[in-house]
């Protein structure tokens, strides 16, 4: 029975550890914005840059 109310004190903290750490970080800002970074590589302006200059260096070569 001893045994019981130490697991059940242990689980308590170490939920209020999470529950620090929850609001910690949404305090800190790092659910503002969970949209766009998956995004961001498909708006990335300098691999479209390497293609274009890629495109323009190579003068078109017949195929063989």
């Amino acid at each position: 029975m001893e045994i019981s109310f130490f697991l059940i004190l242990i689980s308590l903290g170490v939920a209020l550890i999470f529950l620090g750490f929850f609001f910690w970080a949404v305090t800190n800002g790092q659910y503002e914005d969970v949209a766009s970074p998956p995004l961001r590589i498909l708006f990335d302006g300098d691999l479209a840059e390497v293609v274009t200059e890629r495109e323009h260096d190579e003068p078109d070569k017949p195929g063989v």
